[in-house]
């Protein structure tokens, strides 16, 4: 499982001209799911996320978590994480995972940030063009394997 976490002061997820999801200070994820993940990379996954301290406190360290600073988080689903651009110029998706096993774990991924504290968990719509805004602050973006944690 793959997150890409941008540090956000606020940001909207829309489908159809419509916000379905939105925060101000937190996280913005895209998740990927891969064909091998299973629930225990949602879970490790969410844990690190979670515990990340990456805000800043009054001395400008990064430093606090985001149970530190009551922010939320907004996770969207977004399969090309799990793409190869090693051959040719059009990349491979097959690493990724079918619709029938991404969209539980990414349900399951949501659950775990709530259930490791995090109290605002907003969300796309799974499997739709989405339409993503958001204000960086930082900026401060990191790419999280669930392969690599231990």
């Amino acid at each position: 499982m793959k997150a890409v976490l941008q540090r956000v002061t606020g940001c909207t997820v829309t489908v159809d001209e419509k916000i379905t999801g939105s925060i101000e200070s937190g996280f913005l994820i895209l998740l990927g799911v891969e064909k091998d993940d299973a629930e225990k990379d949602a879970e490790k996954l969410a844990r690190k996320i979670a515990g990340l301290r990456i805000f800043t406190d009054d001395n400008d360290k990064m430093n606090l978590s985001l149970a530190d600073i009551g922010g939320g988080v907004l996770v969207v689903s977004n399969f090309t994480l799990c793409g190869s651009c090693r051959k040719g110029r059009r990349p491979s998706f097959d690493a990724a995972a079918a619709p029938s096993l991404a969209e539980p774990l990414y349900e399951y991924f949501c659950e775990c940030m709530r259930e490791n504290g995090v109290s605002k968990v907003e969300k796309g719509i799974f499997g739709a063009d989405m339409k993503v805004s958001l204000l960086n602050d930082g900026p401060v973006t990191l790419i999280i394997n669930s392969k690599e944690l231990a």
